[in-house]
């Protein structure tokens, strides 16, 4: 085998190798080059070079590392950290919907099932939805996939093409903008303000940017990580604005039932208003509202007609889910919803306590929200949010998540996860607060 290097006739520098001077050599194009690969002759330098650089997409390559995972890695191993960084429940998974898991794996079900769940799971989910948002939502619409993010996956896998032009009301969970980023699809930001003292929709910045050539909205509501809840009257806006430009509405509906509300069961919904036709998938996890985060559940609501498009779609992603945990799903939506409301009514509580401790100290913002289990704050005087978040790891052993984390509007704000004790919370404030007395703020 003879090695070498040139450059081709468009000027990139490329690699082969031979089996005999002189003759057909195998070529890679550079990092630059749109052309993997070619078979092309080229005169034999007689220079050894070595084999072809690795390479990935651009896109991935372009991707920003999570930093709420960047700052927990910093405290990993330090048993002292309190860590509200992450957004789940302190408290285990019912028993009752463990146990259904359990009888599962004792009676041998661990074999593939059908690509969109099991049809119980599908019709438990679609009689949950249809009671929740009081209309028929019907199974043949339903598909469980492997987790809420699974299900933003797919759902844009469904949509997006390279080069789409996507519009997300921000800050948001960076999963879900890097999605179509990764898929070849641009993001526009149209950042929520800070109005009467509330995470607030600006509306008509909203569907000026929704333009003719847009092809899909995503809306998370309530947000993670504000908490800003969507209301009724912006649903009809914003849906009338997008029926009539044909923009698909992905519609995160992850924290739908964490509601600060105790007269709602849930957040305004995309899908209580969907008709024939309409362009509109939701998507949903069964990690928030019955503390599930480690089963990786999910599913998403779409037009019927798409079904046997996003069955390919689970089939070559994930191809279906355990069946004990969709034995654990189904149970979940059929039986949970005391547990939905004693969570409710915990991060209610927990909220209270939060919010009052955080702004009873000196510099603190902490706008109102309709729902999630976050408090999105900010101090007066730290305006870099993930250094911040390093020194409250490192000198207050408190573990919260940066608010750039989210992207560029979140600099500056954190973002504290208050799914968790009473005491934890209070110790958490105690904390905050000695570092702002070290830092000559108090």
């Amino acid at each position: 085998m003879t090695n070498g290097e040139a450059a081709d006739r468009h000027g990139r520098m490329v690699y082969f190798a031979a089996p005999v001077p002189d003759g057909p050599r195998i070529e890679f194009a550079g990092a630059d080059g749109l052309d993997r690969r070619m078979i092309e002759t080229l005169p034999h330098s007689g220079a050894a070079a070595p084999l072809p650089p690795i390479d990935i997409r651009p896109a991935v390559r372009q991707l920003q590392s999570s930093l709420i995972r960047e700052v927990a890695n910093a405290g990993m191993g330090d048993d002292t950290i309190l860590r509200f960084w992450f957004g789940e429940s302190d408290q285990p998974t019912a028993r009752f919907i463990r146990e259904a898991a359990i009888d599962s794996l004792t009676s041998g079900e661990t074999f593939y099932s059908q690509n969109l769940g099991r049809p119980y799971l599908r019709e438990a989910i679609a009689t949950y939805l249809s009671g929740l948002h009081d209309r028929p939502i019907a199974a043949e619409r339903v598909a469980a996939v492997g987790s809420g993010v699974s299900a933003l996956m797919i759902a844009s896998q469904l949509v997006l093409s390279p080069g789409d032009r996507v519009v997300a009301v921000t800050p948001l969970w960076p999963n879900v903008t890097e999605i179509p980023r990764i898929l070849g699809a641009s993001v526009e930001r149209v950042p929520l303000r800070i109005a009467n003292g509330r995470w607030s929709l600006d509306l008509d910045r909203l569907l000026a940017a929704l333009t003719p050539g847009t092809r899909m909205l995503i809306v998370n509501s309530p947000n993670n990580p504000t908490g800003w809840t969507i209301e009724e009257d912006e649903i009809d806006a914003v849906l009338a604005h997008c029926r009539r430009h044909g923009i698909w509405v992905l519609a995160d509906d992850v924290y739908e039932r964490l509601v600060h509300d105790p007269a709602r069961r849930s957040a305004p919904s995309f899908l209580r208003r969907y008709e024939a036709g309409d362009r509109i998938i939701s998507a949903n996890s069964f990690s928030k509202a019955w503390s599930m985060t480690g089963w990786r559940m999910g599913w998403l609501v779409l037009p019927e007609p798409l079904l046997d498009e996003v069955t390919k779609l689970i089939e070559y992603n994930t191809s279906c889910i355990l069946e004990p945990a969709q034995r654990a799903g189904a149970v979940a939506v059929a039986r949970g919803e005391d547990e939905v409301a004693a969570l409710r009514t915990r991060l209610r509580e927990t909220r209270t306590v939060l919010v009052a401790g955080l702004r009873g100290l000196p510099g603190v913002e902490v706008p109102e929200a309709g729902g999630a289990m976050y408090a999105f704050f900010r101090i007066a005087g730290f305006g870099d949010s993930l250094d911040l978040a390093k020194r409250l790891v490192r000198e207050a052993k408190l573990g919260l998540a940066p608010g750039t984390a989210f992207g560029p509007e979140g600099a500056g704000w954190l973002r504290w996860c208050h799914a968790t004790s009473r005491a934890a919370i209070e110790d958490g404030l105690g904390r905050l607060a000695g570092f702002l007395d070290s830092s000559g703020l108090r």
